[in-house]
């Protein structure tokens, strides 16, 4: 494969990147291959030596979008940044989703239950107003006794999300470095 050859299939492979980061790879790759053949090598030797551009691609997109996550720690972005590491290698399709489908199943699960006991004296109170005559103190002060706690179940759920979700970059982070062939240095 020459350089035109390697540039093409590299470009349309981080045709999802934005057209500036993509142009600052290219020409990092450019540099590259002048490099090279200042040193004697042909084209050909230059693309074996650098790899797969669809790998290349892969491992490049992954790094961009889990840099973005860290930079604004959107839902957007961090769906972005586990796919993109998914599409390292289908091994990581079990060893990356399967632990974001738990950690996000049992954050949401932490907010529903805060939310539910944070409307419970609203629920009450549209119960009495539809059957007054089944109305109990104790059933108002019991909700109001959940609501307290569904209010510290928020809180801690605020915390959790925060410190699942830099646990979770950190952890896509390691994973990639694994997927590399980092491991010498992690």
């Amino acid at each position: 494969m020459n350089k035109d050859q390697f540039f093409s299939k590299l470009n349309v492979s981080l045709k999802k990147l934005p057209s500036q980061e993509r142009e600052d790879i290219l020409q990092d790759f450019d540099e590259h291959f002048t490099i090279g053949l200042e040193e004697g090598k042909t084209e050909e030797q230059i693309a074996e030596s650098l790899g797969s551009p669809q790998q290349i691609a892969k491992d490049l997109t992954a790094a961009y979008h889990v840099e973005k996550v860290e930079e604004t720690i959107t839902t957007a972005n961090i769906f972005r940044a586990v796919w993109a590491v998914i599409g390292l290698g289908f091994f990581n399709l079990v060893i990356v989703l399967g632990p974001f489908i738990a950690l996000a199943a049992l954050i949401v699960a932490g907010w529903i239950a805060a939310g539910s006991f944070i409307v419970s004296p609203l629920l009450v109170l549209i119960n009495t107003f539809m059957y007054p005559e089944i109305f109990q103190f104790f059933d108002l002060f019991f909700s109001i006794g959940l609501m307290g706690l569904g209010l510290f179940i928020a809180i801690g759920m605020y915390f959790a999300t925060r410190a699942v979700t830099s646990g979770f970059i950190r952890y896509l982070k390691f994973n990639m470095r694994v997927v590399k062939g980092g491991m010498k240095d992690a």
